[in-house]
């Protein structure tokens, strides 16, 4: 059986996108695929038809399918060159296109001088579509000073100038004076007609099913963000708008079209955090209900580094909501009726990442039985893209470790290393996920298959905090290091007792995020880690509360501080105030285009380290975000995962 390799993530196809046509027929999906020699991906549409897959687009640009009716799609493309040019101009542009099912060349649909978040068909010659609108510089509604304006964001690009927070937006980079807007585009007449005001930033809009009105959720563009929104419809004959939930009224998540009326998620009273899982109301006629007292996740945070694209996952079918929620380990899809009644609808092994619901058939891409994503529809597989990528290649099983700690019940898991024999050592490494309210579960994880096809074994566990379980499990608010860090100490001692192969000298710990806060917190907290890889990591509350995209807010609602009268309390759980204590070879990785978890969080950190005369090591990518591990350049991904198994190397064999 062949050895897993570094690289070989870049033959991977990463699925996403799913579409299907409203006969259930057909279904329209992405491959993404890593890009080596450019460095990029290349992004095509694929078709599911009668057992067939087969690509529908090739020219590595194409994403965001719209099917417009059982036999034609609409979709984005980067695919011309001069609009290529253009958009290194400074200009804004989005080009559709449309191709036929049954084969063909695609043809160019239209060209908006905006760039075009969600679209959908109104009529034969109307669209409704998002798009950002930037106050300073966006030529639309304002074709007669293009030049101009497009000379000043020329001049301007140098400086930067804020008047509002977040001033940064990770994967956007600093804030612009821009706008979320809602447009109509007719196009007979190759006209936009905005239907929101720059004071408006819209989240999502819906239209209902005879298209004659759609419901949006909004929220004003204020200095600071309030984090709630509100929902109003508009009638596409009347042109009236009408709100039907303030924006000050609930903590708001997502609307949709229900039964006559309205299904909110969200939540009307906070006890657990801005985190806290979603409630159902129904809101018809003004009088607003709790349809379902929900107290699980309402997404798929079941986390891997095999994926690249989205999708959706939730829909509305007759008189039932379906959504991905994470149960325990498992992404899996659950609906709720018009009566508030709650089942499980589609449950596997795995994680379902995206889906689309069409005439009583569900089509879905998901990550099953340890294997990589491939495209399902019911229980029934109906691609095997990846199949001959990990062919005859050892990809470890997920052993099953149950453990108690603190009165609470946890699951864990191990990779056993490649040739496995009981009787020899071997080294161990602790990956710690993100969130904290992500989840780990029985899904491909390139750089865990990776470690374990070189000797290791590797262990992973979902600590306190963690999502797919209730809200009660994700509140670690004020606790952060303390529960959390005796969870994952419990479990490395278990995971220790169980496999005594495991050299107790030669065990390493790594995580990203959350999980590098984690790795940060625990060698200044012990020395039993004979190295420690922390990546796009928090050291200190306190600056993070001023430089993160979501600082602001997310300090003090997670670890109940502020910078105003309780700094104390942001110190108290801050990495740094324990670096003195740390001894531990440390390699850090960070972005520095990361806004999320700012470089100066790992810079304040390793200067400490290095201080302290402690072996370590700043690997900095340049032009990447937090996402670095799951979404960044081909060749930025191959580099990291050398630097920190390098590091494991050095001190684990």
């Amino acid at each position: 059986m062949k050895q897993l390799q570094l690289k070989d993530f870049l033959n991977y196809k990463f699925l996403s996108s799913v579409t299907a046509s409203k006969d259930g027929q057909t279904c329209v999906f992405v491959v993404n695929e890593c890009d080596e020699e450019n460095n990029s991906y290349k992004s095509n549409l694929y078709l599911y038809k009668e057992g067939t897959v087969k690509a529908l687009t090739s020219s590595n640009k194409d994403s965001n399918p719209v099917l417009l009716d059982n036999h034609t799609v609409l979709f984005k493309s980067g695919r011309d060159a001069k609009n290529a040019d253009k958009l290194k101009n400074g200009e804004e542009l989005t080009s559709f296109y449309t191709i036929s099912l049954e084969g063909g060349e695609a043809v160019k649909a239209f060209d908006l001088p905006l760039f075009v978040g969600k679209i959908a068909q109104l009529n034969e010659t109307e669209y409704v579509l998002t798009a950002s609108y930037d106050k300073d510089y966006s030529v639309q509604g304002r074709e007669d000073q293009k030049e101009a304006l497009l000379k000043a964001k020329k001049e301007n690009t140098d400086y930067e100038v804020f008047t509002k927070i977040p001033f940064c937006h990770n994967g956007r980079g600093y804030a612009k004076n821009t706008v979320q807007r809602l447009y109509i585009y007719h196009t007979d007449t190759n006209e936009l007609t905005a239907l929101t005001d720059l004071n408006t930033n819209v989240a999502s809009f819906q239209l209902n099913e005879d298209k004659t009105e759609m419901l949006v959720t909004s929220n004003t563009d204020r200095l600071k963000p309030a984090r709630k929104m509100a929902v109003s419809t508009y009638n596409f004959n009347t042109k009236a708008w009408t709100t039907l939930v303030e924006e000050d009224e609930m903590n708001l998540q997502s609307a949709w079209y229900f039964n006559d009326g309205v299904l909110l998620m969200g939540n009307k009273t906070i006890t657990h955090g801005l985190n806290e899982n979603g409630r159902f109301y129904f809101l018809k006629d003004n009088d607003m209900t709790l349809l379902y007292d929900n107290v699980m996740s309402t997404h798929n945070s079941v986390g891997s580094d095999c994926r690249y694209g989205g999708g959706s996952g939730s829909k509305v079918v007759n008189d039932k909501f379906y959504y991905t929620t994470t149960k325990d380990k498992d992404g899996i899809i659950v609906s709720i009726d018009k009566n508030g009644n709650y089942q499980e609808e589609l449950v596997l092994d795995g994680s379902v990442d995206c889906f689309d619901f069409q005439n009583g058939k569900i089509y879905y891409v998901a990550m099953k039985d340890g294997a990589l994503q491939e495209l399902y529809c019911d229980n029934q597989k109906l691609t095997n893209l990846n199949d001959a990528v990990l062919n005859d290649t050892y990809v470890a099983d997920y052993q099953e470790i149950k453990f108690e700690n603190d009165g609470t019940d946890f699951t864990g898991w191990v990779l056993l290393p490649k040739d496995y024999d009981p009787n020899k050592k071997y080294p161990a490494i602790l990956d710690i996920h993100g969130g904290p309210k992500t989840a780990y579960g029985k899904v491909f994880y390139h750089e865990m298959q990776l470690w374990a096809n070189m000797g290791y074994f590797v262990f992973f566990t979902n600590p306190r905090g963690s999502d797919g379980r209730d809200n009660e499990f994700m509140n670690i608010f004020g606790k952060y290091g303390t529960i959390d860090y005796d969870d994952l100490m419990k479990f490395t001692d278990v995971v220790l007792e169980t496999y005594p192969a495991i050299d107790q000298s030669k065990v390493g710990v790594t995580g990203g995020s959350y999980g590098g806060f984690m790795t940060n917190w625990i060698i200044g907290h012990t020395d039993r880690f004979a190295c420690a890889a922390t990546q796009r990591s928090i050291s200190n509350w306190i600056s993070f509360y001023g430089t993160s995209d979501i600082g602001m807010f997310f300090a003090e609602d997670q670890i109940h501080g502020n910078v105003f009268n309780n700094p104390e309390k942001l110190w108290e759980h801050s990495p740094l105030k324990y670096a003195n204590n740390i001894v531990t070879p440390t390699l850090f990785i960070h972005s520095d285009e990361d806004y999320r978890c700012p470089l100066e969080q790992g810079l304040q950190l390793y200067t400490a380290i290095v201080d302290k005369g402690v072996d370590t090591r700043f690997v900095l990518f340049h032009g990447e975000n937090h996402e670095l591990s799951r979404g960044g350049k081909p060749k930025h991904r191959v580099r990291r995962l050398e630097e920190i198994t390098a590091w494991m190397e050095k001190y684990l064999k």
